[in-house]
């Protein structure tokens, strides 16, 4: 790939933005307010804004592979308490996607090397919920829900958040759990219920303020 190209097309999309709005940048300049968080995979077919519609300053996007919420990663916990204390999101979105590569890689017995610790995550996941897969005589199909079960275990991780409880039980922030589907360009609500699992980990994880 010729990396000129990419210098090309920034030039095109300034004109074409510039072109309806000529204070858009200095608008944008201004700041940001989005209302959605928006947790997805780094995968390059899945792009954030594109699939949902957005325009820039509407979303707060983290990305990295197979959409994980781990608890010492450094990255993923600063995103989240940032967009939840400072931006002040109404909606906090973990989204999976169909054939996804990390996960398939989770469902596999090799070492890949250093990926392993992160492919744990998912294959932590499986095991918990190996009985339901384990059920799932089709392949795909087992691939399939293993990518939901991630994303809600994602969600729950992001519920277990200290700044994620306050925001819920001070300003009704709310949790979401989505599937985009490559095959057919889909966005699909798992429509988990946040308030039930705040629930259920409350014995545990409650963090008062």
């Amino acid at each position: 790939m010729d990396l000129t190209k990419i210098f090309e097309n920034n030039e095109k999309w300034i004109q074409s933005k510039t072109q309806d709005d000529p204070t858009y940048f200095e608008n944008l300049n201004k700041g940001q307010k989005p209302d959605v968080l928006y947790i997805g995979c780094s995968d390059s077919r899945v792009t954030a804004e594109e699939l949902m519609g957005m325009k820039p300053g509407e979303v707060f996007v983290h990305r990295n592979v197979a959409n994980i919420v781990n608890a010492i990663d450094l990255n993923a916990q600063s995103v989240i308490n940032y967009a939840v204390t400072h931006l002040e999101v109404n909606h906090v979105v973990v989204c999976g996607h169909y054939s996804c590569g990390g996960v398939k890689a989770a469902m596999e017995a090799k070492d890949l090397g250093i990926l392993n610790p992160w492919l744990r995550n998912i294959r932590d996941v499986y095991r918990a919920h190996k009985d339901e897969l384990n059920a799932i005589e089709d392949e795909q199909k087992r691939y399939d829900r293993l990518v939901e079960l991630n994303v809600k275990e994602q969600a729950i991780n992001v519920i277990k958040m200290a700044a994620v409880q306050r925001a819920i039980r001070k300003r009704g922030m709310q949790i979401h759990g989505w599937v985009f589907d490559i095959k057919t360009g889909k966005l699909i609500d798992l429509e988990i219920d946040f308030r039930k699992a705040l629930e259920g980990v409350m014995e545990i994880y409650r963090l008062e303020d």
